[in-house]
């Protein structure tokens, strides 16, 4: 049985890669160092020892990378009362800094994203880029959230007068994508939409993030039908999608587009005319007739029953119009033309997706119009995407299980998105939206409809989308999850996980007490989920044993006990409340100053562990 202090921290990273390292290169380690003049001389060709060698850089770029790798104290609090069927959904909607969250979300969902589409800011100058702190991103966020910065200036647009525009926009992304990659399955995908201002810097660090063999395409989107003004010198009609994936060796990573099969058939009318074909040949299965003159490559002689021979134009040579009438698929009926019966059994079922993304899959204008349509009528946000583009992505990217991930998720388009697809296909598609909760302008139309964040519009259009949704499709929806758990970025639950150094006595006092004033045992019980890695998604319940309350996570995976005086009967009652659950492993939790004693403590942790309790857990 092991016995676990949590500490608070999400997973640390850098130390994770050296320990991948030293389990390749024991041998490079010296003092619990890496030896780079060994390093260099086990990797031998593989070094670059030139001074002059190509590389992308920037101002801040090796800080952005410490940030990506520093550990968050923070923890996400749950908000039932903005939630959507809190008990029964597996989707979830986050607000907060999406540095922060995502690197909260490295122990919980490391591995598990099978799509993940952003649609970051452009960098066009208005829209909102704003600097991470490297000190204190909690604090950070919080400043940000106000849209002001320590002195109170805006922050919320990056300007080229700035002087560090472009070097700005790449510290913010940079991080985001190297935490981003760490979640994708292995044959997951990532989608960015971007525009001409920074695609050349997109692509390189895309390349740097995920290698530059796992870049498989850029699409075109046709935005709109006509060329807009949104550009000095021209009109334009398109903007970009860069697809890259977690590991392009991956052969089923992008799913094929579903074959037409409105010209299968299963039998003819006619009788075949063709010498040799006696007997109908694979009766009741499904084929399509191909022009055997599709392409002239050959010419070749065909034998018909009357005694006739006729001579045709062929894409294949004689020989396998030979094979063709022994394995009777060669048809001639009374017009004479010859076609190959191609079985449906034999094709490829579906053909590669194409990266022109035509106004077929939505425009800018169409966006606005759903937007509008939810709303009633009124432009709450502008620019969304449509939804029928993201839904496009998701048939690419995406089987009917997986979870996807939007971290800069706006009017919540990718949330709608994979609600539609799975009311058309019966999947069980998951969404996480993380979204800053970046005010409206007190003059929009969105704030004076009282959305006074992008959060509350995108959780709000979730809720109306969804419902629309169930609506139209009726019976066919009836299991259609609609609903969302919220939860918020904030600074932990446990003070001892935050200390104040400049008051270190007050600190030691707070100890007594382990939560900060005014959180809930609830936000304890989910940061504990988080910081020990599981679906944030698993049901939570409650029950009472002894006059204790007891939270059961995953139907037993773990359990957690956050009262004061302890005793043993609460541990056996934790125990038959495990067998009566049956979880495969169980792990139990409590709080360190929850014990009447330290020998209490010893009898409880033997109790459980006679129990079969594998972990036991104290915060």
């Amino acid at each position: 049985m092991k016995e676990i202090v949590l500490d608070g921290k999400t997973p640390d990273i850098a130390e994770e890669n050296i320990q991948k390292l030293r389990e390749i290169f024991p041998d490079v380690f010296t003092e619990d160092k890496v030896d780079f003049e060994k390093l260099q001389q086990v990797l031998g060709d593989y070094v670059e020892d030139s001074n002059e060698r190509y590389n992308f850089t920037w101002n801040g770029k090796g800080r952005a990378l410490r940030l990506s790798q520093t550990p968050s104290l923070g923890t996400l609090r749950p908000c039932k009362e903005e939630s959507k069927d809190w008990d029964t959904t597996e989707n979830l909607y986050i607000e907060g800094d999406n540095l922060e969250v995502l690197k909260l979300l490295q122990k919980s969902y490391h591995g598990k994203v099978k799509m993940i589409y952003i649609d970051p800011p452009y960098n066009t100058g208005k829209d909102f880029v704003y600097k991470d702190n490297f000190r204190n991103s909690i604090g950070n966020y919080k400043e940000i959230t106000g849209q002001v910065d320590i002195e109170g200036n805006r922050t919320s647009t990056n300007t080229e007068a700035s002087g560090r525009y472009h070097t700005d926009w790449l510290n913010m992304m940079y991080p985001r994508l190297r935490l981003a990659r760490n979640l994708l399955t292995h044959d997951g995908v990532i989608f960015i939409s971007i525009d001409d201002n920074e695609v050349d810097n997109l692509k390189k660090i895309c390349n740097e993030v995920f290698g530059e063999d796992n870049f498989i395409t850029e699409f075109i989107w046709l935005k709109g039908k006509e060329g807009g003004n949104d550009s000095i010198h021209m009109g334009n009609h398109y903007e970009r999608l860069l697809l890259l994936s977690k590991d392009a060796e991956n052969k089923n990573i992008i799913n094929l587009d579903k074959k037409d099969l409105s010209r299968h058939i299963v039998d003819l009318p006619e009788t075949n005319l063709v010498e040799g074909i006696a007997t109908v040949i694979n009766k009741g299965e499904k084929f399509q007739l191909i022009n055997l003159s599709k392409q002239k490559d050959y010419v070749v002689k065909i034998p018909l029953k009357n005694g006739e021979v006729i001579q045709w134009e062929s894409y294949a040579p004689q020989k396998t119009v030979d094979q063709y009438i022994r394995d009777g698929k060669l048809f001639v009926g009374s017009r004479k033309v010859p076609y190959v019966k191609s079985f449906l059994k034999d094709e490829i079922q579906g053909h590669k997706p194409s990266n022109i993304l035509d106004q077929n899959y939505g425009t800018t204008k169409a966006g606005s119009i759903e937007i509008r349509n939810i709303f009633g009528d009124r432009r709450i946000f502008s620019y969304p995407k449509p939804s029928k583009l993201i839904k496009r992505l998701l048939s690419m990217g995406t089987s009917t299980s997986s979870v996807v991930l939007d971290f800069f998720s706006g009017s919540s388009t990718t949330a709608h998105a994979v609600m539609q697809l799975n009311a058309e296909d019966s999947g069980n598609r998951k969404f996480i939206m993380v979204q800053l909760p970046e005010a409206t302008d007190e003059k929009s139309e969105a704030y004076k409809a009282g959305y006074m964040n992008i959060c509350e519009i995108g959780k709000e259009r979730i809720r109306r989308a969804g419902e629309k949704i169930k609506e139209e499709k009726g019976l066919e929806a009836l299991n259609l999850d609609v609903g969302f758990k919220v939860l918020k970025l904030d600074t932990s639950n446990i003070r001892k996980w935050q200390p104040d150094y400049n008051d270190l006595e007050q600190s030691l006092m707070d100890y007594v007490d382990n939560y900060v004033e005014g959180r809930t045992e609830l936000d304890v019980v989910y940061e504990i989920m988080l910081k020990y890695g599981l679906d944030l998604t698993y049901p939570v319940d409650e029950f009472t044993i002894t006059q204790k309350k007891v939270y059961s996570i995953g139907f037993g995976m773990l359990l957690i006990c956050l009262d004061d005086e302890i005793t043993t009967d609460v541990a056996k009652g934790i125990l038959g409340k495990i067998k009566e659950l049956s979880p495969e492993s169980s792990r139990v939790v409590f709080k360190d100053n929850g014990f009447k004693s330290d020998s209490n403590k010893t009898n409880i942790k033997e109790i459980l562990k006679s129990g079969g309790i594998e972990e036991f857990i104290t915060i």
